[in-house]
């Protein structure tokens, strides 16, 4: 699934895909699911703890270089400082709706499957 939005006046787009939590595994030692919740909970509250914003900018940049892997720099801080504003509060319900969307998208097609197996 992938989405464009306008960050801070720019196009960035952003890519949710069954890779997607295992490459944020590889790349920050984290797992993507517990990282969800834990910030989805946090931007209901009042502030949101320093590691949630950074596993956010983490994500935010995971999804962004998925969907373009050459037009994103290599790094979270080079990306990042393309951008004189990044709000969580912004960004943050657009990539869990994306995700949500691809999950849904994985379970039907397991659904199928198992159908399609007899299963």
């Amino acid at each position: 699934m992938v989405r464009t939005i306008t960050v801070d006046g720019k196009e960035v787009t952003f890519r949710a895909s069954a890779a997607i939590p295992r490459m944020y595994r590889m790349k920050f030692r984290r797992d993507i699911m517990q990282d969800m919740r834990e910030i989805d909970q946090a931007t209901r509250g009042r502030s949101i703890p320093p590691r949630l914003l950074e596993a956010f900018e983490n994500m935010a940049f995971l999804m962004a270089k998925h969907a373009d892997p050459k037009g994103v720099p290599d790094t979270v801080e080079a990306w990042l400082d393309g951008f004189e504003t990044f709000s969580i509060y912004e960004i943050f319900p657009i990539i869990a709706e994306l995700w949500a969307v691809n999950m849904e998208t994985v379970a039907d097609s397991k659904k199928k499957f198992a159908a399609a197996n007899g299963k």
